[in-house]
């Protein structure tokens, strides 16, 4: 096993345990992070993004992950997250590939793919069934993503 596909092990161990201070121990200063939901987040927000997801879960969030492989420079892992979607208490379960870009053998870059449309139906309903595939619509998810994690960083710095 290799030192990076370690850092993704531990990472996604303290997902699985909801400890999002461990997560971000495996985290460079410097990291990027990009998914369809929140679009591209950098530094600190990334850490307060998994601060956010794990705080409002309330521990019904379920962390699988598989399939790790990494060298010294990149690496990928499958994940899936079952939890209730906390605006809309739906049951969503999201089957995600990631990649990963190592320096200092640390996550510079995190990309999680996933396929939007079919969260939108799961944590929306009808509406993300009917206009989860648009751009537009995805373009909103991304809008009300950051406008949740904006507010709770500020709410944190009170």
């Amino acid at each position: 096993m290799t030192p990076n596909e370690n850092t993704i092990i531990k990472f996604y161990t303290a997902f699985a345990k909801l400890d999002a201070a461990q997560m971000c121990e495996c985290c460079h200063p410097n990291i990027q992070f990009r998914d369809p939901a929140f679009g591209l987040l950098k530094g600190n927000e990334v850490c307060q993004m998994w601060k956010m997801l794990i705080e409002r879960s309330n521990g019904n969030l379920k962390i699988d992950f598989s399939d790790v492989e990494a060298d010294e420079h990149t690496g990928s892992a499958r994940w899936v997250a079952t939890y209730n979607f906390s605006q809309t208490n739906r049951k969503v379960v999201n089957t995600v590939a990631a990649k990963f870009v190592f320096q200092d053998g640390l996550i510079l870059k995190h990309t999680d793919d996933f396929d939007i449309w079919k969260w939108s139906k799961q944590a929306l309903g009808i509406k993300g069934l009917l206009l989860g595939w648009t751009g537009f619509f995805q373009n909103k998810i991304q809008q009300k993503a950051r406008m949740t994690l904006k507010k709770y960083w500020e709410q944190k710095d009170k």
